[in-house]
């Protein structure tokens, strides 16, 4: 520790601010810091000048400072106050001990291969490995605490009968804004006890951004309509302020609040349920509610177990965030399936202090780990060589490098610069995932180590051509270097196409497409974009690459490349060499591509953060611009300096280049942040006005859904006598669907009808649809051509009032849960096509609250090819938005029914006619599902 004058402790820390701040901007000619110097717009610190300060301040005065101090401080005042608070002596760097697994689980040598669900995963393990080590939380000193498998359940039965008391029910979202720790994961598992959907939320990181930070969580709790936020009690007062933005948001609870009456809670899930809402980071745009359900969770977990060779003396240890996916189902599913322990530190712990990623590793007897590209270079500009000294790495065998942009110059310094210390080049392993896919994708194949591929840079800006270049990969000037992200999970594909989704050969940069069994079935509520995302059975995964010797090289962003003169232009290689100019602040550099408005071409525009003096812009911006053409050959449109933190990021540290886009756009460059307390008001405002629109919202719903009822009991009162005594069906049917059609205009609904596609059959068919509302039989009678009879559940012919009037219409009554009963009653069914009737059917059996096509049953599709009548697939959309199950309250809208083309007809050979029908069914299904707006919630592939 140097010398300091402990009786000027204000001097003595403002001098080292002033340091800290020159050596991060040569030339700055602000002046010393003062006590009220804002850290960020006046001194220009961004994070990792921050990590850097606190670790200068310990050394200086001998103290362990808080891991948050690093986050909070706002001005040299507040790092003060910090510095007089903090314990003496000062925290001792990790101590070297040999490495040795957690306890309890060494010896384990099996996992839950039948387990259909998360919560089968769960039960498993409590049975099997009560009191084993599931969760160890790092500590720079002593053991730690440790969760057990057995402790995990018991607090999440607690936190389960305390949402049971909440009035949380089987597939309402609940939404998790909890740091790392303890709480986290009993709360997650709650919530799967239930039956309820967990939706992570990342906590607030600095006051002065809890304005845009509210305004961006309540957009992701608007959308997955989350009833329940819990959050830790120091978090409530914040938090709460978001009641007044989302309608759906009754209340905001901390772990203490969630009491019950400790009542066992059972809830039928299977693979096919929602497990998880995964919301995308939003680097390119709004953030999206990804759908993952168990079957998709396990099918990944298994498949990075495979391509892992997970074995039992395993570890893994992690710092990534529990509410990104990497962190979550990566880090914490993977070990919780696989029953191996988990070394968990928090975000802020790693940031604050490097060295404790490695610490742990060393200390646990790491083997697994996972990090972003940042990571590895935070380690390489934080880490004291003196730091590292008695580490041993070398019982490390898979750190998995993904989850953004891979430097190929990082990975090989991080690999040079620990080899010392044990570490493998055959360890580093760099992958690539989405959430789409629930994590993983591609992963390199253990063992082997990087691979990079230098491509002739003309070649490839021109043609997208990845022509290997001469030189094997130097770092020259005429070459672009890519990452090798391995090859495909075990049972997953991964494709590369052109715009027109035809499939390029290899070496041809294009868009990359997936299927696999952890694939999503698309975005919750949010119908455009999941159609967005599929090409058939196939995913867009928003990222450019090449295939090459069947390893995937990720090249870049379809929604980021900028194209300029006819050329395709990479954004990220722009901004790592524009980061490394002397006076732009590395990793703050956004470049994208703006259209004119004259001429409609794009512009290459280049954004970077500096600290500089505007009278030293003009060579900064001459730098700036010679760096792009010493990479793309032309210079950039415009280079936009600005001041610090005006470059924005995902909470995953990605640049987001479409708000940065924006922001420029807008004119907004420079801005400053209002303060904390014009935040809270605008906020505050803001829930003001969302409550005056909720209130003359609800009016206006209650006034309809009262009109809407009085229409249908009018209708009722005229229809129900009609149809029971009007003397023949035919004439019933003409009075129902005139009398539905007027139902539809009085209650201001559009009704419309499409097709059918190609010439309908001349006699009976059967019609096959998807089921979504209550109002589905009646927008199906008032639009079905031809003599048609619905085939119903039994339970509607057992009470007269619905009995009569379906039986003159022809109705079919089937019995589902009795099976001799529903055997008899399905063999009755030609009856009814013999007599020119054409037969409707929900193939899904019944429908759900949640938008998504459900598996189709095999009655319809047997009975077609039984009786060689052809299959008419027929799509309704919009009536599951007006009236959802559960739900008696109408909304006004529009219903759209569409269609389809006959299929089948055909006599099959009699040892085919089961194939026959199978394949009628996927057809019919696949063109409703085309058809019907909805993601497909139908898991019919085969488990790993």
């Amino acid at each position: 520790m140097r010398d300091v004058d402990e009786s000027a402790p204000e001097a003595t820390l403002l001098a080292a601010v002033t340091a800290v701040a020159d050596e991060l901007h040569p030339g700055r000619t602000g002046g010393p810091a003062h006590l009220d110097s804002r850290l960020d717009r006046d001194l220009g610190f961004d994070s990792l000048g921050r990590v850097e300060l606190l670790a200068r301040l310990e050394r200086l005065f001998g103290v362990a400072l808080p891991d948050r101090a690093a986050a909070e401080a706002e001005t040299p005042r507040d790092l003060l106050r910090a510095v007089l608070a903090a314990p003496r002596p000062r925290l001792a760097e990790p101590t070297p001990a040999p490495a040795q697994p957690a306890a309890g689980i060494a010896h384990a040598a099996e996992v839950p291969l039948r387990a259909e669900t998360w919560l089968d995963v769960l039960d498993w393990h409590e049975r099997r490995r009560p009191e084993a080590t599931h969760i160890r939380f790092y500590a720079d000193q002593g053991a730690g605490d440790e969760l057990s498998h057995a402790g995990l359940m018991a607090g999440a039965r607690g936190i389960a009968a305390g949402l049971v008391s909440q009035g949380i029910g089987p597939g309402e979202a609940v939404a998790l804004m909890l740091p790392t720790g303890r709480a986290y994961f009993v709360c997650f598992v709650g919530i799967l006890l239930v039956g309820a959907v967990p939706v992570p939320l990342y906590p607030p990181f600095r006051a002065t951004q809890l304005e845009e930070h509210l305004r961006r969580q309540a957009g992701i709790l608007a959308n997955c309509l989350a009833p329940l936020l819990i959050t830790a009690a120091e978090l409530q007062p914040a938090a709460r302020l978001l009641i007044g933005q989302v309608r759906s948001l009754r209340a905001v609870v901390s772990l203490d609040d969630l009491h019950g009456d400790g009542g066992s809670v059972q809830p039928r899930v299977t693979g096919a349920d929602t497990a998880l809402l995964q919301y995308t980071s939003g680097s390119t745009g709004a953030p999206k509610g990804v759908i993952l359900n168990h079957a998709n969770l396990l099918a990944n977990v298994r498949a990075i177990g495979a391509a892992a060779r997970v074995r039992p003396q395993d570890v893994v240890v992690s710092w990534l965030p529990l509410y990104h996916d990497m962190g979550l189902i990566g880090a914490w599913l993977g070990s919780l399936y696989h029953g191996i322990p988990l070394v968990l530190m928090s975000p802020l712990a790693f940031v604050a202090r490097p060295v404790r990623w490695l610490a742990a590793i060393h200390r646990h007897g790491g083997t697994l780990t996972a990090a972003p590209n940042f990571a590895f270079e935070l380690c390489l500009r934080r880490i004291a060589d003196d730091e590292v000294a008695g580490l041993d790495l070398s019982t490390l065998r898979g750190v998995y490098n993904g989850a953004e942009a891979i430097s190929p110059q990082t990975m090989e310094r991080f690999i040079a610069r620990f080899a010392p210390r044990g570490f493998r080049r055959e360890a580093m392993m760099p992958v690539y995932g989405l959430a789409e896919s629930s994590v993983g994708l591609a992963f390199t194949p253990l063992g082997r180590g990087p691979r990079i591929d230098a491509v002739q840079r003309q070649h490839f800006v021109s043609s997208g051509d990845a022509i290997a270049a001469t030189d094997g990969g130097a770092d020259g000037g005429d070459d672009v270097r890519f990452v090798s992200c391995g090859v495909p999970l075990p049972g997953h594909e991964i494709r590369v196409v052109d715009a027109s989704d035809r499939e390029l050969p290899e070496r041809r940069e294009g868009r990359i497409q997936f299927r696999g069994p952890s694939s999503t079935s698309g975005y919750f509520r949010n119908p455009e974009a999941t159609a967005a995302l599929f090409r058939g059975d196939w995913c867009g995964t928003g990222d450019l690459g090449y295939l090459a010797g069947g390893e995937l090289y990720v090249t870049g962003r379809v929604k980021d490349i900028v194209i300029r003169a006819g050329r395709n232009i990479h954004p990220e290689e722009i901004e790592e060499a524009v980061g490394a100019i002397a006076g732009i602040r590395k990793g703050n550099v956004a470049v994208f591509g703006v259209t004119d408005a004259h001429d409609a071409t794009e512009r290459l525009v280049v954004m970077a953060e500096t600290r500089k003096p505007a009278e030293g812009w003009r060579d900064l911006e001459t730098a700036v611009a010679a760096a792009v053409i010493d990479l793309v050959g032309m210079p950039p449109d415009r280079v936009v300096l600005a001041p610090p933190n005006t470059i924005l990021k995902t909470s995953s540290g990605k640049i987001r280049r479409a708000a940065c886009r924006r922001l420029y756009e807008e004119g907004a460059i420079g801005r400053a942040r209002k303060p904390v307390w014009r935040q809270i008001i605008a906020l505050r405002f803001a829930g003001l006005r969302t409550g005056l629109h909720r209130l003359w919202a609800d009016a206006r719903g209650v006034v309809y859904a009262g009109y809407a009822w009085a229409a249908v009991a009018v209708f009722a009162v005229i229809a129900w006598p009609a149809v029971v005594l009007l003397p023949r069906q035919e004439r019933r049917w003409r009075l129902l669907r005139s009398m539905l059609r007027g139902l539809a205009r009085a209650t201001a609904t559009r009704l419309t009808v499409s097709g059918p596609e190609g010439t309908m059959p001349s006699g009976p068919v059967i019609y096959v649809t998807n089921h979504a509302s209550y109002l589905d039989s009646f927008v199906l009678a008032a639009t079905l051509p031809g003599r048609l009879s619905f085939v119903a559940k039994a339970e509607l012919g057992r009470a007269w009032w619905t009995r009569l009037p379906l039986r003159r219409l022809g109705t079919a009554f089937v019995e589902r849960l009795a099976h001799q009963r529903s055997v008899a009653d399905a063999r009755a069914l030609p009856a009814f096509a013999m007599q020119g009737r054409s037969l409707v059917f929900f193939a899904e059996g019944t429908f759900t609250r949640m938008p998504g096509l459900l598996p189709f049953h095999m009655g319809a599709f047997e009975l077609a090819t039984s009786l060689w009548l052809p299959v008419v697939p027929v799509a309704i959309r919009g009536t599951r938005s007006m009236l959802r199950s559960g739900s008696w309250w109408p909304r006004p809208g529009a219903i759209a029914v569409a269609i389809g083309p006959a299929m089948g007809g055909k006599a099959p050979s009699p040892d085919k006619a089961w194939q026959q029908a199978c394949r009628l069914r996927d057809e019919a299904r696949a063109w409703i599902l085309d058809h019907c707006g909805e993601p497909d919630l139908a898991h019919e592939r085969a488990p790993l």
